[in-house]
């Protein structure tokens, strides 16, 4: 696996992958940048919850449970010294789908933590405090 990150000016910063893609990091203005894009520390949080949401959804096709759509909202606390780092992070995910079987939800989310994500367990090794919660949301309208 390969990136480059190549600075843009001021605080900001472009990150190409490997794979071909890009994104734009900035700072805030009261730290020299224009706020043209995400945080470093929140592209880190992002890609945490992007490795464990792609592993909940991958684990529960083969399930062949009839996910549609998938949510992971992170919440996390920074160290207040230099360096700042992630102390704790949450991560909830909102499972969506008719007839979902929670055990099957319950052990995607499991996995991922325990098992798959390496975003999350490399976070957890380093001292980082992850939980998980889930919730199943029905795609119909009247909640049947």
């Amino acid at each position: 696996m390969k990136a480059d990150i190549r600075w843009r000016g001021d605080a900001c910063f472009e990150a190409s992958s490997g794979s071909g893609h890009t994104l734009v990091m900035d700072g805030p203005p009261d730290h020299g940048g224009r706020n043209q894009g995400a945080r470093p520390m929140e592209t880190l949080l992002m890609g945490l919850g992007g490795c464990s949401a792609f592993d909940v959804v991958h684990i529960l096709q083969k399930a062949r449970q009839p996910v549609q759509d998938c949510r992971c909202e992170m919440t996390a606390e920074r160290a207040d010294e230099v360096p700042a780092v992630f102390t704790r992070i949450h991560l909830h995910f909102v499972v969506v789908g008719d007839n979902l079987k929670e055990g099957q939800v319950e052990r995607a989310v499991s996995l991922s933590a325990e098992k798959y994500c390496s975003a999350s367990i490399m976070l957890a090794r380093g001292g980082v405090e992850i939980t998980h919660s889930y919730a199943i949301e029905s795609s119909r309208a009247d909640g049947e």
